[in-house]
């Protein structure tokens, strides 16, 4: 079998920065990318790291708001009330996970829906389910757009997402079964009996549990497109959903890291940049 085209969202995503600096010079005020980080999570720190990098690289002003691990849901709620009304704030997101003393749920729900960059409010996921007009949540959005610029078609597959979560898995579904993109969409996850019976029939497999290499060539069909969204720090270094022998049975694999989650930083300056444009 022909060795399974690597999904590169490195690549992509320069290609998609490169068109959202070109829209940011046609702007008449520069847009500003706000964060809030909650925590010491190396994981976290890097990604929110690389998203202000992105922001200098586009010519996006960004507004970093760093809490510490300790942090009370009123300091929480501050800097979001702070980023609510800052003018210079044009769109923002919260940095997920929380750490547990914090009520998730009641901190996006305090975003003002229309700064909303990361596409997770309610009133936004409800938009997502009508179909109408919103910022996407950015790695739903960054798996259908890495797919789109390699030439693969959604509309019509059978597509199976290991995961339901806030994030990723659930409002995956939605988008993948939306009429814009037009897959039949199957989530398995934790109370699915036979997670295998589902992948082996899927064109399309997402996995996205946070489980290292749980996905094996044996619970995948031949031809397969493969996208790993999931990320865990082991011993060996970060590890990826997707055991490597997949690559050897699928057509398409996007990899970890490399694939998703570059794209996924892209998607947040789209939705940013589509913000500042209305």
């Amino acid at each position: 079998m022909t060795p399974a085209l690597i999904l590169d969202g490195t690549a992509a995503a320069a290609s998609i920065k490169s068109e959202i600096a070109q829209r940011v010079k046609k702007l008449s005020r520069t847009p500003g990318l706000g964060t809030i980080l909650v925590g010491d999570d190396a994981g976290s720190h890097s990604y929110v790291s690389g998203k202000h990098r992105d922001c200098a690289e586009v010519g996006i002003n960004s507004i970093r708001i760093d809490l510490p691990a300790d942090a009370k849901q009123a300091d929480v709620m501050a800097a979001i009330s702070q980023l609510n009304s800052a003018e210079e704030c044009t769109g923002y997101i919260v940095q997920l996970p929380l750490p547990s003393q914090i009520d998730s749920a009641a901190v996006i729900n305090a975003i003002d829906p229309e700064k909303d960059a990361d596409g997770l409010h309610p009133i936004n996921l409800g938009k997502l389910v009508l179909g109408h007009s919103a910022p996407r949540p950015c790695t739903p959005r960054a798996i259908v757009e890495l797919l789109s610029r390699n030439q693969i078609s959604l509309s019509g597959k059978n597509v199976t997402i290991i995961g339901r979560g806030i994030t990723v898995g659930r409002p995956l579904s939605l988008l993948l079964s939306s009429k814009e993109v037009n897959a039949t969409v199957t989530t398995v996850h934790t109370g699915t009996a036979d997670i295998a019976a589902h992948t082996r029939n899927a064109d399309v497999v997402v996995a996205a549990i946070g489980r290292p290499h749980f996905l094996r060539a044996d619970m995948v069909k031949n031809g397969v497109v493969a996208i790993d969204v999931g990320i865990t720090r082991t011993t060996s270094g970060l590890q990826g959903d997707i055991h490597p022998e997949v690559s050897t049975v699928a057509v398409a694999l996007s990899p970890m890291p490399g694939g998703v989650g570059p794209m996924t930083r892209a998607m947040l300056l789209s939705n940013l940049i589509e913000i500042a444009e209305r």
